[in-house]
């Protein structure tokens, strides 16, 4: 009976250890989700910056968008765009998480921890891709 409560009784304090040290640990993981450690996004941004890069990367994407529907319904010679349309595909698949996230922006939706960390990683992809469907457009 003696070894049943010594096991018990150290059970209870690894339980009551683990009841305490678990909020902190959850506090801790919160706020390393919410400022992350060497700022925001690839480029260490401070949060402002960042916000400033990931409007400007948005309106890029949006102006490439824009001119490859411009030179298409003005292409009067028929020309094979099959380059220019691949990379806006893809354009379009790597910005999927910062369009979603501009969408719930403007209709005053919640915007998740998740699309805010999704779009914090692919917003230097999602440039790069804009910058490529532009060397495709220049090449037109």
């Amino acid at each position: 009976m003696k070894g049943v409560r010594k096991r018990m009784k150290k059970r209870n304090k690894i339980f009551c250890s683990l009841r305490t040290v678990f909020p902190i640990l959850l506090a801790a993981l919160v706020a390393g989700c919410a400022l992350p450690f060497g700022g925001y996004g690839a480029n260490g941004l401070s949060r402002e910056a960042f916000t400033h890069y990931v409007e400007d990367v948005f309106r890029l994407q949006n102006r490439m968008t824009s001119a490859v529907m411009m030179l298409l319904e003005t292409d009067e010679a028929g020309s094979s765009h099959d380059d220019l349309l691949r990379a806006e595909r893809q354009m379009h698949e790597v910005c999927a998480s910062l369009n979603e996230y501009a969408d719930r922006d403007s209709e005053g939706q919640s915007i998740g921890l998740f699309l805010r960390r999704d779009v914090e990683k692919s917003a230097v992809e999602c440039e790069q891709a804009a910058f490529r469907v532009e060397a495709l457009l220049l090449k037109q």
